[in-house]
């Protein structure tokens, strides 16, 4: 009998995955006096609060005499880790100044996120990497930097954390598109489909449904579905409220977003923002509310933040009456408030808001 022996092959297949993301964050350090910072020496600084990124504690170091003696003539700036958090932090930076002019930041320091460096405890990005800029280029009026004797440092700071390995089972992801739901509802109020109830606002009028607006808003179920007078009808006029701020109102009820203000611009943004404010209140639309507060706080100007106090103290925003009061007692301009019609109106119907400014400038001075 011949007995034929074989040999039989058992492969094996398998794969992994090495993931690796990154935590971002941006840190802004406002000059406040820049003048007076001069003089204060060479490897002295002037240090931001603590922010964290990624699980770490940072701070921004800026040097007006430079942070040696190489750098005698240039101002400059740096990123330490605190000495919090456990073991080596890796990441990339850039830094920036801010143009006051165009509102713009140009990097002064910018190092690849494909090449990171490690930060020990106390161990900065020195000055030799490219942190620093000219005294003269800085002070010169034209730069744009330097402002009402203040400047504005941005830090944007990319932590890479550490990687991830997963074992994977062949290629059993399948892509899932993102959601379009809003998109949806947008082109829903757009063409007005199957709509059963109208707005008149100033004049316009705006085409929606029930069934989105109750449950969006308890104020609008109780129009709409209480005991009030427009339950039946099907057409109701809403005073004392701009049409573009309700047509805006409506979008977002839709989309939970902002529509585009591209007819918008400058102080007009700003003022179509606090119509929305009030609609929004109104509404008791609170996400958008603070959504509108956050605008606003970003967007302070002296001429009108009398009229943004008002507002925010008829409302009840206590976040955007805070950064109105903080703005004011920080530049020390209360004699520029003062100035402004919006002021005589703010002293008439909300003179207790005025107490709180000039009890939180008198603490910051005292500071």
């Amino acid at each position: 009998m011949l007995l034929v022996a074989g040999l039989m092959a058992l492969e094996s297949n398998s794969s992994s995955r090495c993931t690796t993301e990154t935590a971002k964050g941006t840190h802004v350090l406002e000059i406040i006096g820049y003048s007076l910072k001069k003089g204060l020496g060479i490897d002295k600084f002037v240090q931001s609060a603590i922010f964290t990124v990624g699980g770490y504690d940072w701070t921004i170091r800026f040097y007006p005499d430079g942070a040696n003696m190489s750098y005698a003539d240039c101002v400059c700036v740096s990123v330490s880790r605190e000495p919090t958090g456990r073991g080596l932090a890796r990441a990339s930076c850039d830094l920036r100044l801010v143009n006051k002019d165009t509102g713009l930041p140009k990097s002064i320091w910018f190092l690849s996120q494909a090449t990171p460096t490690e930060f020990d405890y106390g161990n900065r990005v020195f000055p030799e990497c490219g942190g620093f800029i000219e005294r003269s280029e800085l002070e010169l009026e034209a730069s744009g930097y330097i402002k009402d004797d203040s400047l504005t440092i941005e830090c944007v700071l990319t932590v890479i954390k550490q990687s991830q390995v997963t074992k994977t089972t062949g290629s059993s992801e399948i892509k899932v598109s993102s959601s379009n739901l809003s998109d949806h509802f947008g082109k829903l109020l757009l063409e007005g489909k199957g709509s059963d109830v109208t707005f008149s606002v100033g004049g316009k009028t705006f085409a929606a449904h029930k069934i989105i607006l109750v449950a969006r808003s308890h104020v609008f179920e109780a129009e709409l579905y209480g005991g009030m007078k427009e339950t039946k009808a099907e057409s109701i006029t809403v005073e004392d409220m701009q049409p573009a701020a309700f047509k805006a109102l409506l979008h977002f009820v839709y989309t939970d977003s902002l529509p585009d203000v591209g007819d918008f611009g400058g102080d007009d943004y700003v003022e179509m923002i606090r119509h929305l404010l009030v609609a929004a209140d109104r509404y008791a639309m609170d996400r958008l509310k603070l959504i509108c507060q956050n605008i606003l706080g970003k967007n302070l100007a002296m001429e009108t933040l009398a009229t943004t106090l008002a507002l925010a103290d008829h409302h009840n925003c206590d976040r955007l009456k805070e950064v109105c009061i903080e703005f004011i007692a920080s530049k020390d301009e209360m004699d520029a408030l003062m100035a402004t019609q919006g002021y005589s109106n703010l002293k008439r119907t909300f003179p207790s808001v005025l107490i709180d400014v000039f009890e939180k400038a008198s603490r910051l001075h005292k500071a």
